[in-house]
C-alpha cells in the first residue's frame, strides 16, 4: 500500500497551516512535504505536525539555504526529513549556458555528498525549463542527471509535460534516479484559467494510470506527493486527488 503525501505549497493561500494539517489528516494523508516559507519556526512547525499525526519525510530547501550547510542540516533534523530536494533556480538562470548548468550540476553533486553524510537523501525537483533544449541541443535536466551522478530526482510529471517533453521516455531512461514523484494534473486547454491551468489529480489530461504503473514498476520512488500550484478550493483538490491516487 502506498502512503500519499501533500506538498504544502498547494495550501499557501489557505492559512493557518494548523487547520490545513487537520484537514489533510482527516482526508487520509500520512505525510506532507515542506517548502521554504514554512521554515521560519521549525520547532513550532514540527509541533503542529506531530499534533495532527503527520510526518514530513521530504522537504524543498532552496539553493541559498542549502549552501548554509549547518543551518540547513539543523532544519532538516528538526523537521524529521529523510530526503531534501533543491526545488528551483531563479528565472534569470533558466536559459544559461551548458557550462553554467554543468557548474550547477557539480555543485549539487557536492551538496548531495555532504547531506548524504549527514544521513539524508538529496535530489532535484524539476519544473518545465529543465526540458527546454539549450543551444547545444542538450536539456538542463540531462546535464543535471549526467554531470551529477550523486543526485536523485523528484520527478514532477506535469511540469515535464508543460516543458513539452514525454515523461514516459524520462522514466524509461532514468527510473533508477527517481526517488519521489509529484502527482498533479493539467486542465484541458482553455479551462481552469483561475487555477493557472492546473487540475486535481485524475481530472485533467495527464495519462496518470499508465505513468503511475510505470513509476511503481520501474523507479525507486518512495514518496508520492500531491500538488496543485494554485487551487481555488483546497479541500476539493486534496480530497479528489487522494481518491484518484488510491485508485491508480
Amino acid at each position: 500500500m502506498t502512503d500519499f503525501s501533500f506538498q504544502l505549497y498547494s495550501a499557501r493561500n489557505f492559512p493557518p497551516f494548523s487547520d490545513v494539517f487537520a484537514l489533510l489528516s482527516r482526508l487520509g494523508y500520512a505525510s506532507v512535504e515542506g517548502f521554504g516559507a514554512l521554515y521560519t519556526d521549525p520547532t513550532g512547525l514540527r509541533r503542529d505536525l506531530d499534533a495532527s499525526g503527520l510526518t514530513m519525510p521530504t522537504g524543498h530547501i532552496g539553493l541559498d539555504q542549502l549552501r548554509d550547510k549547518p543551518k540547513a542540516t539543523e532544519l532538516a533534523q528538526t523537521l524529521g526529513l529523510e530526503t531534501i530536494f533543491c526545488p528551483f533556480i531563479g528565472q534569470e538562470y533558466w536559459k544559461q549556458s551548458d557550462e553554467k548548468w554543468t557548474e550547477l550540476a557539480r555543485e549539487l553533486g557536492e551538496l548531495a555528498k555532504y547531506y548524504r553524510d549527514q544521513g539524508f537523501g538529496f535530489g532535484w525537483h524539476n519544473h518545465h525549463f529543465e526540458f527546454w533544449p539549450l543551444d547545444s541541443g542538450r536539456t538542463p535536466m540531462e546535464i543535471l542527471l549526467t554531470e551529477a551522478p550523486e543526485l536523485d530526482w523528484e520527478m514532477d510529471v506535469a511540469w515535464v509535460v508543460r516543458g513539452e517533453d514525454d515523461p514516459k521516455s524520462w522514466i524509461d531512461k532514468y527510473a533508477d534516479r527517481i526517488v519521489a514523484v509529484h502527482l498533479k494534473d493539467i486542465a484541458p486547454e482553455g479551462e481552469a484559467a483561475d487555477e493557472d491551468g492546473w487540475a486535481d489529480l485524475g481530472h485533467g489530461t495527464v495519462p496518470w494510470k499508465g505513468l503511475f504503473a510505470d513509476l511503481k514498476a520501474k523507479s525507486k520512488a518512495k514518496y508520492f506527493v500531491m500538488e496543485h500550484d494554485n487551487p481555488n478550493d483546497l479541500e476539493r483538490f486534496a480530497a479528489r486527488s487522494i481518491a484518484t491516487a488510491k485508485a491508480l
